[in-house]
């Protein structure tokens, strides 16, 4: 039977799925399209859960029903009818609430966004390459099958073909959710065509799937704004030495890099009109706040691409594609199979199912239900 924490889990979900139904039908919700289409995702990413938890409620009912029949009622026909209907019911509870439990993980906030694809030639210097193109090769066929748009932004081609490195943008329905498990370095065991001796080499290409960056939503709250006016100096006519139309402003600002509160100061003298040199005063300000999380956000992906890929070693490894034996083994979760030219014309379906319930998995027990 399952414990209070989780049934009282079910009911938030309940509650916040009925809400979710009132706030996307409010005019004023709607009129804010940002908010409209993010209430809208999460309304959707309930309404599965919400289908499971029913179902789950109706297992127990069932349950609970078939229990009393069996203790209430004589009729040996009505009896055997509630021991089916409890049998099933019992049967069905266990993997109800084993999916139910996974839904509640909470998602990774970047698995609806398009991502970047970046793959980069390892150790193995003409060979690496062509392995190179033989993964973007790989994802290309997958990102087909999977409906999603692949656009190169960039490549640097390879002395003996491949490529030294490709970046390609990747938009689609949750297309980082999928692809993010492709991270790391992966290894090729195969006969070079430039080998003359029969010998197998090893190379290696690294890639890295990183989130897309959506457009930053610069939130300013004028209240916490100080404004200054004064006098613009320099030549001009009398408006301009005369009148206060140049303006500055104060805004406390919180650092998303150190975590401290700083003050931007913004002057602004540019026309004799003072409610315009506020407008592009606050402008300025909108300008400088994107600048500053837009560079949080390079480095924080400067920072992720190196812990996702490593050094492009090829011991350090998530992956092994061997020709010789036409194996493939991800060694994150032992999983091998013997289907490598399928697998290499974007039949990874199977591979990245099992990596994304591995790491379920590992959440789930890690999680308090």
């Amino acid at each position: 039977m399952a414990d209070n924490t989780f049934l009282d889990r079910l009911e938030a979900v309940d509650n916040r799925f009925r809400e979710l139904s009132t706030l996307i039908t409010d005019p004023a919700v709607i009129a804010d399209m940002q908010r409209y289409v993010r209430l809208t995702r999460e309304y959707k990413e309930l309404e599965q859960l919400t289908a499971l938890i029913g179902d789950y409620r109706q297992a127990v009912a069932d349950a609970d029903d078939a229990r009393a029949t069996m203790r209430d009622d004589d009729d040996p026909e009505m009896r055997t009818l509630a021991r089916e209907q409890l049998d099933q019911a019992t049967e069905a509870l266990p993997g109800l609430e084993q999916q139910i439990k996974m839904m509640l993980i909470p998602p990774d906030p970047d698995d609806h966004k398009n991502a970047i694809l970046e793959i980069r030639a390892g150790t193995g210097g003409d060979e690496a390459a062509l392995f190179a193109g033989d993964l973007f090769k790989m994802y290309s066929r997958y990102c087909e099958r999977a409906g999603w748009q692949l656009s190169v932004t960039s490549a640097s081609e390879g002395a003996a073909g491949g490529f030294k490195e490709i970046i390609a943008s990747v938009t689609g329905d949750d297309v980082y959710r999928t692809l993010k498990y492709e991270s790391g370095v992966h290894r090729v065991q195969r006969i070079p065509a430039t080998e003359t001796q029969g010998r197998v080499h090893t190379s290696a290409a690294t890639v890295a799937v990183l989130p897309e960056a959506e457009t930053f939503d610069v939130e300013i709250n004028e209240g916490d704004i100080r404004w200054d006016t004064f006098r613009s100096s320099g030549a001009g006519g009398q408006n301009v030495n005369k009148v206060e139309s140049g303006v500055r402003l104060r805004y406390p600002w919180k650092n998303p890099v150190t975590g401290e509160t700083e003050e931007i100061l913004i002057e602004c003298t540019e026309t004799r009109d003072q409610p315009k040199n506020k407008e592009r005063a606050l402008s300025r300000l909108r300008t400088y706040i994107y600048d500053r999380e837009h560079r949080k956000y390079i480095d924080d992906i400067a920072s992720r691409r190196r812990s996702l890929v490593s050094t492009g070693d090829r011991s350090a490894k998530i992956r092994t594609y061997n020709f010789p034996q036409g194996r493939i083994t991800d060694h994150r979760i032992n999983y091998t199979v013997y289907n490598l030219p399928a697998f290499l014309e974007g039949d990874i379906q199977e591979c990245i199912d099992r990596l994304i319930i591995a790491e379920n998995t590992s959440r789930l027990e890690s999680s308090e239900f």
